[in-house]
Parts: structure tokens; sequence; C-alpha cells
């Protein structure tokens, strides 16, 4: 038996109310919560059971189902049980392969159309967005093109952070000393300089909505870091299968360095990096293709 997080012998979350709620938050986004999450459940979702003023997590289940403002509430709670930690630089090694190597062989590819897109998919408060726009703008190799860095993540709060671009010290325990010229300091904290704003853009969806990922366009580069791990199989064959349609030939998928598509795709073709590994869609690669040719 689970010892109440509640005062005063206040509601506790039944196994069967786990199970529901587990399932519908990862039929929803993709994300399966583990078998040991309950306790955590209980306690982040506990405090909207007290604004809502009910006294069961059945209650608040029935809420999640048929209240008019249910998707509004499911995004709150998903909000309330994800974990969004992230910093400017994060794994340094890989954003130098993808610096140094990416880049060059994406201007190599655009030189026609002169216009770069990158996505940062589950960009959390925004600080890989600015970082890569930092490294693109440091690069030298996309003079006078149309350069646009998107972000997208299914918590409206931590994209509010984003726009806002303003941040602690905690966010840079791991800047380089060469790009501290790209903020200023203010009274709430460090801002990204407007140079750098102007390139970045943020939109607030779910992954596993395809029709809204789709305004995103046809992008060179997807970086999709310690997402992944969240998911269950199904919902990763799914974004995948989104990625692929979503990225141009030649253009580059990075993961996390715990992720793989081993059991996911097919499709990519493994790019190796010095020092690390990406994916890559097949420069020849021609949107006739059967769509099977996706796993």
């Amino acid at each position: 038996m689970s010892l109440s997080v509640f005062p005063s012998g206040g509601p506790r979350l039944k196994p069967e109310e786990f199970r529901l709620i587990r399932e519908l938050v990862n039929r929803f986004c993709g994300i399966l919560l583990s078998d040991t999450a309950t306790l955590k459940v209980e306690r982040r979702l506990g405090e909207r059971l007290g604004a809502l003023g009910m006294k069961a997590f059945s209650d608040y289940y029935r809420h999640l189902l048929y209240h008019p403002e249910r998707k509004q509430e499911l995004e709150h709670a998903i909000d309330l049980l994800t974990t969004n930690e992230t910093y400017f630089f994060r794994e340094r090694a890989q954003l130098t392969a993808f610096r140094d190597e990416v880049l060059p062989i994406l201007r190599d590819i655009g030189q026609a159309r002169r216009n770069l897109t990158i996505w940062s998919a589950g960009c959390s408060t925004g600080e890989e967005v600015y970082t890569l726009a930092i490294l693109i703008k440091e690069s030298g190799l996309f003079p006078d093109w149309d350069i646009q860095i998107f972000g997208n993540d299914i918590s409206r709060r931590v994209l509010h952070v984003a726009r806002r671009a303003v941040y602690g010290e905690s966010s840079f325990r791991n800047l380089p000393d060469e790009y501290r010229d790209y903020f200023i300091e203010t009274s709430a904290g460090r801002a990204v300089i407007p140079s750098v704003r102007s390139m970045c853009h943020f939109g607030h969806f779910n992954l596993l909505d395809e029709p809204r990922a789709a305004m995103v366009g046809q992008v060179d580069a997807i970086l999709c870091r310690n997402v992944l791990i969240y998911f269950d199989q199904a919902s990763r064959m799914k974004l995948i299968q989104m990625f692929f349609r979503r990225l141009r030939p030649g253009g580059f998928l990075m993961l996390g360095h715990s992720e793989s598509l081993l059991s996911v795709s097919t499709a990519f073709e493994l790019a190796h990096l010095r020092g690390d590994l990406a994916y890559r869609k097949p420069l020849n690669y021609f949107s006739s293709r059967p769509e099977g040719g996706t796993r």
C-alpha cells in the first residue's frame, strides 16, 4: 500500500486510476509513464484535483475525457508530469559535429535555393534552438541565406520561457567563453541578442499531431535529443516516419546519445561523423517513392 502524499488523508491514486491516466497520456502524446511513476503522478496531479474541487482521481480522469476544456487540461497534466531540463551547448561533441560536418554538407546541397531550416523537436525552454542559431551564425557558411530555426514543445509553459529568451545561470553551465557575446546582461538574467532571436521561432504542438507538425514545412535537419526515450515503440515509429517525410533529401536527423533507430526505421542512412553518429535521408530519395519506403 502506497503512503498518501496529501495532508489529512487526502486523495490517493489507485492502481486502476493510474492505469487509465497513463493510457490516456500515452494515446495523446506517445509518452509512456513507467510502472514506478504512481507516486509522481499522485503528487504532481494532486494539485489539479484541489484546483478543480475534486475529491478523487477518478473524477479527474472523467474530466480529462469529457470536459469541454479536456485537451487544455490534458496538456497541463502532461506539463506537470514531464521533466524539462536543458541548457546551452548541451552535448558539445554532437554540436561540434553539427557545426563542422553537417552544416557544410547542408550548405553544398542547398546552394540553389539558399535557405536553411532546422527543427528542434521537443525544444523545452529553447536553449537548444538559440544554440543552433549561434552555431550557424558563427560558421559563416550562409551569408545572405534565409535561415529559420524552429522549436516546438507540448508545454506552453516552457515555450513562454523560450520566447522570452532570458535565462538564469543554470542555463549557462556549459557555455564556451567564445559565445558569451551572444547574450546581454539584464536585471532578470542573460538575454539572447536580437540578431539571434530573429532567426528563431517557436510553436506549440504535440509531435504526434502530424497535421500541426506540417506547419514546420520541409527542413534540412532535425534535432530530437532525449525525447524518444519517453515514448513507446509504436509512437517512436510514427514519429520517425513523420520526421522522414519532413526532411529534405540529404537532410539529417540527430538523436540523443542513448537513442537509436534500431528496430524503428530502415529508411535512413547511418552517417558516420567524426566522434558522433547521425541519420540521413538518402540524397537521391524522391517523393514519388512508395510510402512503404519509410520503414
